[in-house]
């Protein structure tokens, strides 16, 4: 598969990505849309490269596990590049129907040649021509290991099956880690300040985008195989990219017009975005970051969609230098965290050295803290994190109560399609995959005063 306007060859550039991802700690999502860009593929070549990154990301911990049976070599004497390949030549040969086994071998092994991987084509050959012998059939680990088995069954970590077997039980995890399989859906937030949501479905349909509601207000997941800022809709500002839940944490927050609003770790910009739109651009909202060249990016989403109550500046949410005088109507705090609830979209975020560092709460707690002294008496503050881990979401909110008796939960109002999955406190919902189909999310809406 390659057009006749590149020079590189699909799988060669799934490799490249994929390399980048393990070796120089890419983040997936940016290293594919970026290198996709720059590669000039076609559309449908681009599909292919980016099913094979995704899917041997996602699947990595189950077709290691198959190497293993069909090496002679054990898995640490196997060069990364070497590995990165015979990933690839399995994940073809088990969960793409369309590519032939030979074409999965010998396309393998081409690509080690053009690497300069000469001693290792022999290897890669005899293993993946071995697992065809065998019918592509292979063992997972007995069903009464239950960690192990589910681990390679899902291709999951066992740490992290853990930690979900504990906090939410076995029925709970399972089926989380059904719905964490596969890509999802590319999700939108209609601008409610040019459009209604009925208008976009339209203009949506003339511009070949297959659209369908969620579960979510203002809410569409769509269908597009091309670029989506090549759409109209989307140069217009109709629109931004962002997760159903990212929008109910802009629902929760719920802020009035004229509100003084700070989201305090802003980038890339989305719940910003929605609450501005709920403010009907009325108002003063402040978007921190730590990071210059995110901010800029808010400006110019915010720019593009015709938001101009929007400000940005500079601060760290767990240590503030720059103290602001004005007090908030509306806080949102959604915090740096694990992400195991987005795996989805990272899958390598399950394959992290450590899924969760104890440091972590605490800064998690200091933000909420620190951002806590900045809100007016009677305002509401929201804590949110993308990640399925109590002790980053539901203990951090019960600590910051317990230490700040000036502050209660607020009973959420949530969307009448909205279901909750465990057992919480009426202040507090976690989202997950399998029951309202968005990202793995926590938010919590707390009241001073």
């Amino acid at each position: 598969m390659m057009t006749q306007n590149s020079s590189i060859n699909p799988r060669t550039l799934a490799f490249n990505i994929l390399y980048k991802v393990s070796e120089d700690k890419a983040y997936s999502n940016i290293a594919v849309n970026t290198m996709l860009k720059e590669s000039g593929l076609s559309g449908l070549d681009s599909a292919f490269v980016s099913a094979i990154v995704y899917g041997v990301l996602e699947k990595q911990i189950t077709i290691d596990y198959i190497i293993r049976q069909y090496s002679n070599l054990p898995m640490r004497k196997i060069e990364i590049k070497t590995l990165i390949i015979l990933r690839m030549g399995i994940y073809q040969m088990l969960f793409m129907d369309k590519v032939p086994d030979s074409a999965a071998v010998n396309e393998s092994v081409k690509i080690a040649k053009k690497k300069g991987l000469m001693k290792s084509c022999g290897f890669i050959n005899a293993v993946l021509r071995n697992f065809v012998r065998a019918d592509k059939k292979y063992s997972l680990p007995p069903e009464n290991e239950r960690g192990k088995y589910l681990s390679v069954k899902y291709s999951c970590p066992e740490s992290l099956i853990s930690q979900w077997l504990d906090a939410y039980g076995y029925n709970v995890t399972v089926d989380m880690l059904k719905s964490l399989e596969g890509r999802p859906p590319v999700t939108v937030k209609v601008n409610t300040l040019k459009i209604t949501l009925e208008e976009l479905i339209k203009i949506f349909e003339e511009e070949s985008v297959k659209a369908e509601r969620n579960l979510i207000p203002q809410s569409l997941n769509i269908k597009f195989s091309g670029s989506i800022e090549n759409l109209k809709s989307f140069k217009e500002g109709y629109f931004h990219v962002q997760d159903g839940a990212g929008t109910l944490c802009a629902l929760t927050a719920n802020p009035k017009r004229g509100d003084v609003v700070y989201d305090i770790c802003s980038a890339p910009g989305g719940k910003a975005f929605s609450m501005a739109e709920i403010m009907e651009n009325e108002g003063e909202l402040y978007c921190f970051d730590l990071y210059e060249h995110k901010l800029r990016l808010i400006e110019k989403g915010a720019k593009r969609l015709g938001l101009n109550i929007i400000k940005t500046a500079v601060r760290n949410g767990a240590n503030p230098q720059n103290k602001e005088e004005k007090p908030a109507d509306v806080i949102l705090c959604d915090v740096p965290c694990s992400g195991t609830g987005i795996l989805r979209r990272k899958p390598e975020i399950r394959y992290k050295d450590n899924q969760y560092d104890e440091n972590l709460t605490d800064i998690q707690y200091k933000i909420l803290s620190e951002s806590a002294k900045l809100l007016k008496e009677g305002g509401k503050l929201v804590y949110s994190t993308c990640t399925l881990n109590p002790l980053e979401n539901t203990n951090v909110v019960k600590r910051f109560l317990e230490e700040n008796k000036n502050f209660s939960g607020k009973a959420l109002e949530l969307p009448k399609d909205i279901k909750r999955t465990i057992k919480e406190e009426e202040y507090e919902i976690t989202l997950f995959p399998q029951t309202n189909g968005t990202d793995g999310f926590y938010i919590a809406l707390l009241q001073k005063g």
